[in-house]
This record gives structure tokens, sequence and C-alpha cells, in this order.
């Protein structure tokens, strides 16, 4: 993905990449309704993905826009960005992602059992067209290691079991008494990325334990909310396809894995297997920590030698591959005795931000209209 080719678009449109198959239609009652919105319920010309949830339909838009490094108005109009309805349109770019999109489908069937081997980055990885020549300077240059490969390098023989990993990283953090001490926590900071034109803008996190948290986004013009409330997970702003966008899949199991590592000691029970590996991040030795559940994508967890968490990296399945979300943490510092990070860059298919906190105040009373379902976002009158 070619990050700096895409800066004036995110921060001009405000919208999330939508590079293919077509959309549209806002549904004003759709986001009071208990079962997901399909697709094709709300977007207008969608022809082949259908049958799957809104934030599964935008995580397909960003898989692409990924694959072929690529924004929105470079798949759709130029005057995509002035409402939704536009996107419908068709152009020759489009038609031609719908052949692809066959194309792939019907490679997976005949070939991998059905399995989503072969996805769009298979072959474009970041480029319009696909190569065709072979790389001699690839072919004959050290190879680069991948710390975020789905299938992790095995840990040397004689290195920490997962539960060993665990145990250091409950000790760096303070300690289980500690960590069980702690009840919720109200924080304050700037939160910076594409979509604020590079402006820092205020954030205030709520949580409480052991997995329910909401992040409040101040914007110029709206506020943009995510919460998980223990057992549904909801993104309320303006520049969603949906006033109230109910996460649903891997969007909603990260979200709760995002919740839950605020309160960490609840973590090892979350996956029912763990795998440890080696690699390195930005020369860094780290361990990871890989957690599978039947029939969800896995989670990597990377830890430095200090045994503190560096690195989250989790997916969401969609009908076209694995789309990731990677989240960096750093600057860790005390709060009643548990040490929390200050500072976190999220990295996806759809831009990049960077949360800074500036005040943290542990064992509030968290008022549970925070925690619950947000209200609609309202555009600006």
């Amino acid at each position: 993905m070619k990050f700096g080719s895409r800066q004036t678009i995110l921060g001009a449109t405000g919208i999330l990449m939508v590079c293919l198959v077509g959309v549209a239609m806002l549904s004003g009652q759709a986001a009071q309704e208990p079962k997901p919105q399909m697709a094709e319920e709300l977007f207008k010309n969608v022809q082949i993905l259908k049958g799957i949830p809104v934030d599964e339909f935008m995580d397909t838009m960003g898989m692409i826009s990924a694959a072929l490094g690529m924004n929105c108005l470079d798949c759709h109009t130029g005057d995509s960005d002035q409402s939704w309805e536009r996107f419908a349109a068709d152009t020759a770019l489009k038609r031609t992602s719908r052949r692809m999109l066959l194309m792939v489908n019907a490679l997976n069937k005949d070939n991998f059992a059905g399995t989503r081997s072969v996805t769009c980055w298979t072959c474009h990885r970041g480029d319009l067209r696909p190569k065709v020549v072979p790389n001699l300077a690839v072919q004959y240059s050290a190879p680069v290691e991948d710390p975020n490969e789905i299938d992790i390098l095995p840990a040397v023989s004689g290195g920490p079991s997962a539960d060993q990993v665990f145990d250091r990283y409950i000790q760096a953090l303070g300690g289980t008494q500690r960590l069980a001490n702690l009840k919720s926590f109200s924080a304050k900071g700037t939160y910076v990325g594409f979509d604020t034109h590079h402006t820092k803008i205020p954030v205030e996190i709520f949580a409480k334990a052991p997995n329910q948290r909401s992040m409040i986004v101040h914007g110029a013009f709206a506020d943009r909310v995510t919460t998980y409330d223990g057992r549904a997970g909801w993104v309320a702003a303006i520049e969603k396809p949906l006033p109230l966008l109910p996460l649903t899949g891997g969007n909603l199991d990260g979200v709760k894995i995002e919740a839950m590592l605020a309160f960490p000691a609840q973590v090892k029970q979350a996956f029912s297997q763990w795998r440890v590996g080696a690699s390195a991040i930005d020369d860094h030795e780290v361990r990871i920590l890989q957690g599978t559940n039947p029939r969800q994508p896995p989670i990597n967890l990377y830890f430095d030698e200090s045994g503190l968490l560096v690195r989250m990296l989790r997916f969401a399945d969609t009908p076209i591959g694995r789309v990731p979300t990677q989240i960096d943490y750093s600057d860790y510092r005390e709060v009643s005795g548990v040490k929390m990070p200050f500072r976190w860059i999220s990295t996806w298919t759809d831009g990049q931000a960077t949360i800074e906190l500036t005040e943290v105040q542990a064992n509030v009373p968290i008022d549970a209209a925070r925690l619950a379902r947000p209200a609609p976002a309202r555009k600006p009158q």
C-alpha cells in the first residue's frame, strides 16, 4: 500500500476506501436493526460481493486498494467523494475488478478446495499490473523476513513456552496482583492520522475490566466513537456508510481483543491454542505468540526482550482474503503500579493513525453510557 500517494484523497474525502463494486444508498433506519445489514441491502450496484455485512464489505475495498496501490477515486468516478450514491456508477476498472474476482474464486475452487490461497495481493503486491519478469535484484539479495507473516517461524529449540512468555509479560506489567487491582481507567490524549489531515485532535478512552472499552476521537465536525460493550461492537462516525456501523466477524473479534489487552490477565484464555515463534522488528528480536481458535483468523502478539507487548497483529476474513490490522505499542509508563503503553500506532489497509496519551486515571467510576451502544453519528447542521 502506498500511503504517500493516498494522503490527499483520504484527508479530502474523509471516507474510507471504496475501490470496487459500487456503493451507496444510505438507509436511516438500518442502524437500528438488530441484524447487521448486508452490503447489497445498503449499497447500489453490488454484483458479486453479496451476502456479507457492511463492515466486511468495506474491508474488501481496503484489501483491493492495498493490493493495487490505489485509492477510492482511482477505481470510482472522480466525483464519488461528493456522496455515497456516486460510488455506484460503473467504470472500466470496476468491471475489470469483477472479472478478476470471478477468476480468483475459480482458481481457489478448482485448485485449492475453495480455500482462499490466491488473493488480489498474490499477484499485484501493491501495483496495478502484476509483474511478469523475474526480478534479479530480489532473487539474489538477502531475504527480508516479514514478522507479520501468518505462518510464524518456530522459536529456537529450548526457548520459552507460551505460558512462560505470558508469565513474563504479566510480570513486566507489574505482576498478577497489581493487574487484578486495576478495574477501570479513563485516558486523554491526541489522535493524528490521514483522516485528520495529519492534525492532532483530542481523544478520550474509557475502559472497564474485564473487556469493555470505548474510544472517542473528537473531530472538528463530529466525534467518531468505537465501542465494545463486552459482547457487541460499533463505530459511530459520519464518514462511515452507516451512522452507526455494527462490527461483525474479525472486526468484532478485533475490538474485543483490544479491549482485553487493556486488562491483559485474561488474554491467554481467549484462544484455545498458542504457538511460540521468533522474529525481529526494526532489527530488535521479538518473541511471537500466535493464538488460534476454530473458524477464526489467528492473532499475533509480539514481545520485546523486556517481556512487554510491542505489537499486536489481527486479521479480518473477507471473501477475497484476510485483511490485517497492526498496532504497535510503546512509551510504557506506570499507572497505579501497572505499566501501560502511552503511545500506539494503528496501521490498516485504509490508513494509519497515532495515539499519544497525556493523562491516565486508574480505578475511576465509568458512566455506563460510555460503554454502551453509542448514538448514531450526526452530520453538523
